[in-house]
């Protein structure tokens, strides 16, 4: 009896093996599934992603170069009226004997000239009487300093530097002393 006993509870036990070996198979799966779907999901939005940032780097770019290209649209409209007047005093200088109102129209002009400049934010830089210094001075000549105070002091300035809103825009060339 004991041996009857055992072979139906062999066969239960194998018929539960089966459905639980089929249940984890079938959870399994669905978590494959689930995972494929999570991925689709990720790969998808990565791709969104991508997308919009590179269609952001490609506007940025193009708004680069539009201000690039207008950038100078200011400062050269407001220098219109100076080269204007240098028609006027060219057109005027042709039957102009008067050297005395040559000069004066000018510095006029000039003044005008620098006026707008210096409102756009440029400012000369001293530079004459000044210690060397590598980041705003470019040496072009040492000479033989005239008097002692003078060693390592800039001696003459052969080209003024600028600095456009307090940034080095042309580094002064200038004479050293030794």
């Amino acid at each position: 009896m004991s041996v009857e006993n055992e072979l139906p509870n062999e066969e239960l036990n194998n018929g539960e093996t089966l459905n639980q070996d089929q249940e984890v198979q079938e959870n399994q799966e669905a978590t494959a599934q689930q995972d494929e779907q999570l991925v689709d999901e990720y790969k998808d939005k990565f791709v969104r992603l991508y997308a919009e940032f590179d269609n952001y780097r490609r506007r940025t770019n193009e708004e680069k170069l539009a201000l690039i290209a207008t950038a100078g649209k200011d400062v050269i409209n407001s220098m219109l009226p100076v080269l204007d007047n240098f028609e006027r005093a060219i057109a005027t200088n042709e039957n102009l004997e008067d050297l005395a109102a040559i000069k004066e129209g000018f510095n006029l002009i000039f003044n005008q000239f620098k006026g707008i400049l210096e409102a756009k934010g440029l400012k000369p830089m001293e530079a004459k009487g000044l210690p060397f210094d590598s980041d705003l001075h470019e040496a072009i000549a040492n000479i033989p300093a005239p008097e002692e105070a003078l060693k390592g002091k800039v001696i003459d300035d052969v080209e003024k530097g600028y600095y456009l809103n307090d940034k080095v825009l042309r580094f002064a060339k200038v004479v050293v002393g030794q």
